[in-house]
């Protein structure tokens, strides 16, 4: 199963800040969760064929997670709740989409 997150940074959040964050302490940590096969943060860069269009997300993380189950309980530890508290910090109302595939 793939959990598709979009999101834009909240106001006044440094760009910085956050994808200094995401590198050194979000990817690797949820990486490192069992439920997880992988996990990668993707920043939007422009809309294929319009050049003048602007995204409507900045921010894409892609969750590849081998049971949902698994997944819930290794993300509900205090020790992670911690780890990933941040992100509610940098994130403007985070989507998250669970995905199957076809």
């Amino acid at each position: 199963m793939r959990i598709i997150v979009l999101f834009n940074l909240k106001d006044g959040v440094s760009v910085a800040e956050y994808e200094e964050w995401a590198k050194t302490r979000d990817i690797p940590g949820v990486n490192a969760l069992g439920s997880v096969s992988g996990f990668t943060v993707h920043k939007a860069s422009g809309v294929f064929g319009d050049d003048s269009a602007k995204p409507v997300y900045d921010y894409f993380e892609i969750i590849d997670i081998t049971d949902m189950d698994a997944f819930v309980g290794d993300i509900s530890t205090e020790e992670f709740q911690a780890a990933a508290a941040p992100f509610q910090d940098y994130a403007d109302n985070p989507q998250f989409i669970l995905t199957e595939d076809l």
